[in-house]
Protein backbone atom coordinates (compact mmCIF):
# COMPACT_ATOMS: atom_id res chain seq x y z
CA UNK A 1 0.00 0.00 0.00
CA UNK A 2 1.37 3.39 -0.64
CA UNK A 3 1.77 5.96 1.80
CA UNK A 4 -1.09 8.21 0.77
CA UNK A 5 -3.40 5.64 0.91
CA UNK A 6 -2.95 4.96 4.43
CA UNK A 7 -5.42 6.57 6.85
CA UNK A 8 -4.17 10.42 7.80
CA UNK A 9 -3.69 8.87 11.48
CA UNK A 10 -0.69 6.88 10.11
CA UNK A 11 0.76 9.08 8.14
CA UNK A 12 4.26 10.03 9.95
CA UNK A 13 3.64 13.82 8.86
CA UNK A 14 -0.12 14.25 9.62
CA UNK A 15 1.13 12.67 13.19
CA UNK A 16 4.06 14.98 13.38
CA UNK A 17 1.95 17.91 12.94
CA UNK A 18 -1.07 16.94 15.14
CA UNK A 19 1.09 15.04 18.18
CA UNK A 20 4.55 16.64 17.92
CA UNK A 21 7.93 15.12 17.45
CA UNK A 22 8.64 13.06 20.31
CA UNK A 23 5.70 10.63 19.98
CA UNK A 24 6.51 9.46 16.59
CA UNK A 25 8.24 6.10 16.36
CA UNK A 26 11.87 5.85 15.21
CA UNK A 27 10.08 4.07 11.80
CA UNK A 28 7.80 6.89 11.47
CA UNK A 29 10.97 9.81 11.94
CA UNK A 30 12.90 8.37 9.80
CA UNK A 31 9.91 7.98 6.99
CA UNK A 32 9.53 11.95 7.25
CA UNK A 33 13.42 11.64 6.40
CA UNK A 34 13.24 9.55 3.76
CA UNK A 35 10.59 10.90 2.49
CA UNK A 36 9.85 8.41 -0.33
CA UNK A 37 9.78 4.73 -0.34
CA UNK A 38 11.14 2.65 -3.25
CA UNK A 39 9.61 0.77 -6.03
CA UNK A 40 8.82 -2.47 -3.45
CA UNK A 41 7.99 -0.88 -0.29
CA UNK A 42 6.47 2.27 0.67
CA UNK A 43 8.21 4.60 2.63
CA UNK A 44 7.24 2.79 6.04
CA UNK A 45 8.21 -0.47 5.24
CA UNK A 46 11.32 1.18 3.71
CA UNK A 47 12.26 2.82 7.12
CA UNK A 48 11.32 -0.27 8.71
CA UNK A 49 13.81 -2.57 6.70
CA UNK A 50 16.38 0.11 7.63
CA UNK A 51 16.00 -0.03 11.27
CA UNK A 52 16.31 -4.35 11.52
CA UNK A 53 19.94 -3.73 9.92
CA UNK A 54 20.78 -1.92 12.87
CA UNK A 55 20.94 -3.72 16.95
CA UNK A 56 19.92 0.09 18.18
CA UNK A 57 19.22 2.95 16.63
CA UNK A 58 22.30 4.58 17.87
CA UNK A 59 23.86 2.41 15.64
CA UNK A 60 23.05 4.55 12.92
CA UNK A 61 25.79 6.49 13.91
CA UNK A 62 28.19 4.33 12.79
CA UNK A 63 26.82 3.43 9.35
CA UNK A 64 28.58 5.29 6.38
CA UNK A 65 26.95 6.43 3.05
CA UNK A 66 27.95 3.87 1.03
CA UNK A 67 27.14 1.40 3.95
CA UNK A 68 23.36 3.26 4.30
CA UNK A 69 23.25 3.30 0.12
CA UNK A 70 23.64 -0.20 0.00
CA UNK A 71 20.22 -0.90 1.56
CA UNK A 72 17.60 -1.94 -1.17
CA UNK A 73 15.99 1.85 -2.05
CA UNK A 74 18.29 3.95 -0.16
CA UNK A 75 20.32 5.81 -2.72
CA UNK A 76 23.20 7.98 -1.84
CA UNK A 77 20.83 10.79 -1.35
CA UNK A 78 18.91 9.64 1.54
CA UNK A 79 22.08 8.39 2.77
CA UNK A 80 23.40 11.54 2.70
CA UNK A 81 20.05 13.20 4.11
CA UNK A 82 19.84 10.46 7.03
CA UNK A 83 23.48 11.40 8.02
CA UNK A 84 23.01 14.82 7.93
CA UNK A 85 20.54 15.30 9.93
CA UNK A 86 21.69 12.72 12.63
CA UNK A 87 24.69 15.43 13.13
CA UNK A 88 22.68 18.16 12.97
CA UNK A 89 20.95 16.58 15.89
CA UNK A 90 23.72 15.96 17.85
CA UNK A 91 24.64 20.01 17.21
CA UNK A 92 21.26 20.49 18.62
CA UNK A 93 22.23 18.61 21.56
CA UNK A 94 25.04 20.03 22.28
CA UNK A 95 25.19 22.78 24.75
CA UNK A 96 26.83 25.70 23.83
CA UNK A 97 29.44 27.12 26.22
CA UNK A 98 28.96 30.66 28.63
CA UNK A 99 32.90 31.75 28.47
CA UNK A 100 32.57 32.24 32.25
CA UNK A 101 30.83 28.84 32.99
CA UNK A 102 32.67 27.23 35.99
CA UNK A 103 33.28 23.29 35.57
CA UNK A 104 33.24 22.20 39.06
CA UNK A 105 31.74 18.58 38.95
CA UNK A 106 31.78 15.83 36.87
CA UNK A 107 27.76 15.32 36.07
CA UNK A 108 28.65 19.14 34.51
CA UNK A 109 31.20 18.42 32.45
CA UNK A 110 29.50 14.93 31.24
CA UNK A 111 26.24 16.82 29.86
CA UNK A 112 28.49 19.35 28.03
CA UNK A 113 31.35 17.43 26.57
CA UNK A 114 29.57 13.79 26.08
CA UNK A 115 28.31 14.33 22.68
CA UNK A 116 32.06 15.54 21.66
CA UNK A 117 33.62 12.09 21.85
CA UNK A 118 30.98 9.50 21.33
CA UNK A 119 31.41 6.42 18.29
CA UNK A 120 33.10 3.48 18.16
CA UNK A 121 36.69 4.53 18.40
CA UNK A 122 38.32 6.06 21.72
CA UNK A 123 38.84 9.64 21.76
CA UNK A 124 40.53 11.67 24.54
CA UNK A 125 39.55 15.16 25.11
CA UNK A 126 41.64 17.69 26.97
CA UNK A 127 39.36 20.33 28.86
CA UNK A 128 42.00 23.49 30.22
CA UNK A 129 40.53 25.46 33.07
CA UNK A 130 42.04 28.84 34.65
CA UNK A 131 42.75 29.09 38.63
CA UNK A 132 38.71 29.69 39.17
CA UNK A 133 38.36 26.37 37.00
CA UNK A 134 36.67 28.20 34.15
CA UNK A 135 36.79 26.90 30.76
CA UNK A 136 39.40 28.03 28.63
CA UNK A 137 39.23 25.94 25.50
CA UNK A 138 39.06 22.32 25.29
CA UNK A 139 40.72 19.81 22.20
CA UNK A 140 40.15 15.90 21.33
CA UNK A 141 43.95 15.08 20.80
CA UNK A 142 44.01 11.59 20.39
CA UNK A 143 41.73 9.42 18.14
CA UNK A 144 42.24 5.63 18.99
CA UNK A 145 40.88 1.72 18.27
CA UNK A 146 37.53 0.67 19.56
CA UNK A 147 39.25 -0.72 22.57
CA UNK A 148 41.97 2.01 23.79
CA UNK A 149 43.49 5.71 23.61
CA UNK A 150 47.31 6.52 23.78
CA UNK A 151 48.01 9.66 25.45
CA UNK A 152 51.09 11.42 25.36
CA UNK A 153 51.70 13.37 28.24
CA UNK A 154 54.47 15.93 26.61
CA UNK A 155 51.79 17.12 24.08
CA UNK A 156 48.85 16.86 26.48
CA UNK A 157 50.79 19.78 28.49
CA UNK A 158 52.71 21.89 25.78
CA UNK A 159 48.73 22.56 25.01
CA UNK A 160 47.70 23.72 28.53
CA UNK A 161 51.13 25.58 28.81
CA UNK A 162 50.91 27.25 25.42
CA UNK A 163 46.63 28.16 26.59
CA UNK A 164 48.19 28.98 29.86
CA UNK A 165 45.79 26.89 31.77
CA UNK A 166 45.88 26.17 35.48
CA UNK A 167 44.44 22.88 35.52
CA UNK A 168 43.29 20.15 32.62
CA UNK A 169 40.37 17.75 32.86
CA UNK A 170 40.81 14.80 30.80
CA UNK A 171 37.68 13.16 29.42
CA UNK A 172 37.74 9.62 27.30
CA UNK A 173 34.57 7.42 25.67
CA UNK A 174 34.44 3.90 26.18
CA UNK A 175 32.22 2.75 22.88
CA UNK A 176 31.83 -0.99 24.76
CA UNK A 177 29.24 1.40 27.37
CA UNK A 178 31.37 0.35 30.07
CA UNK A 179 32.56 2.97 31.74
CA UNK A 180 34.62 0.53 34.24
CA UNK A 181 38.03 2.12 34.08
CA UNK A 182 40.73 -0.38 32.57
CA UNK A 183 44.45 -1.12 33.97
CA UNK A 184 45.40 1.36 31.11
CA UNK A 185 42.90 4.07 32.35
CA UNK A 186 44.25 3.91 35.72
CA UNK A 187 47.72 4.14 34.41
CA UNK A 188 47.61 6.81 32.05
CA UNK A 189 45.77 8.94 34.86
CA UNK A 190 48.73 8.23 37.34
CA UNK A 191 51.33 8.96 34.94
CA UNK A 192 49.74 12.34 33.96
CA UNK A 193 48.84 13.32 37.78
CA UNK A 194 52.47 12.96 38.23
CA UNK A 195 53.52 14.91 35.50
CA UNK A 196 51.23 17.62 36.42
CA UNK A 197 52.52 17.92 39.27
CA UNK A 198 55.74 18.55 38.78
CA UNK A 199 54.71 21.45 36.34
CA UNK A 200 52.19 23.18 38.49
CA UNK A 201 49.60 22.16 36.60
CA UNK A 202 46.83 19.29 38.25
CA UNK A 203 44.72 16.69 36.45
CA UNK A 204 41.61 18.16 38.35
CA UNK A 205 39.66 14.36 36.92
CA UNK A 206 39.85 12.02 34.20
CA UNK A 207 36.18 10.91 33.27
CA UNK A 208 35.24 8.02 31.23
CA UNK A 209 31.97 8.35 29.01
CA UNK A 210 29.55 6.76 27.56
CA UNK A 211 27.61 9.42 26.01
CA UNK A 212 25.15 8.92 29.42
CA UNK A 213 27.00 6.95 32.42
CA UNK A 214 30.06 8.38 33.51
CA UNK A 215 33.06 7.17 35.52
CA UNK A 216 35.06 10.21 37.44
CA UNK A 217 38.26 9.15 39.21
CA UNK A 218 37.80 11.80 41.30
CA UNK A 219 34.99 11.21 42.72
CA UNK A 220 35.88 7.74 43.22
CA UNK A 221 38.84 8.78 44.89
CA UNK A 222 36.83 10.77 47.06
CA UNK A 223 34.25 7.98 48.15
CA UNK A 224 36.99 5.85 48.64
CA UNK A 225 38.63 8.38 51.38
CA UNK A 226 35.18 9.32 52.86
Amino acid sequence: MKIKDLPDLEKPRERLNKYGAKYLSNEELLAILLRTGSKDKNVKELSSTVLTKLKTIEDMDKMTINELSSIKGIGKVKAITLLAAIELGKRVNTKSFNENITLNNAALINEYFSNYITGDKEKLLVILLDNKKRLISYQIMYEGTSEEVSASPKEIFNYAIKERAASIILMHNHPSGVITPSSADNSITKNLALSGQMLGINILDHIITNGKEFFSFYEEMNKNEA
